[in-house]
């Protein structure tokens, strides 16, 4: 059940941060859930990969080779979910600072 939840909450954070972004486009709420699910299932896979890949970058640009790689995380899932489309690297990126500061707060909400 606790699974099932961490994809309500996040589709949720999805749709508003899909809302608050002119250049961040959602059809509804079925693709806002299966953003949720290829996005978590893409950083799950390859997010450690690229970071560890991209540890010396990271270190010699203080951290901001992550944003990058956060952001092109961003627009490869807007290529796999029909329905979700990010006008540019730097929406995807907005994009994701918005996901994780409303997910963060729901997540903050719901664990009761």
């Amino acid at each position: 059940m606790s699974i099932a939840l961490n994809i309500l909450v996040s589709a949720f954070a999805v749709l508003v941060a899909g809302r608050l972004l002119p250049g961040v486009v959602i059809d509804g709420f079925g693709t806002a859930v299966l953003v949720a699910v290829v996005l978590g299932i893409v950083n799950a896979l390859l997010a450690p990969g690229l970071l560890a890949m991209a540890l010396p970058l990271n270190a010699a640009t203080l951290g901001l080779s992550t944003l990058v790689i956060i952001g092109g995380l961003v627009v490869l899932t807007a290529e796999l979910v029909p329905g979700f489309r990010v006008a540019g690297f730097w929406w995807a990126l907005g994009f994701a600072c918005v996901l994780a500061v409303v997910n963060s707060a729901f997540h903050a909400f719901t664990r009761v």
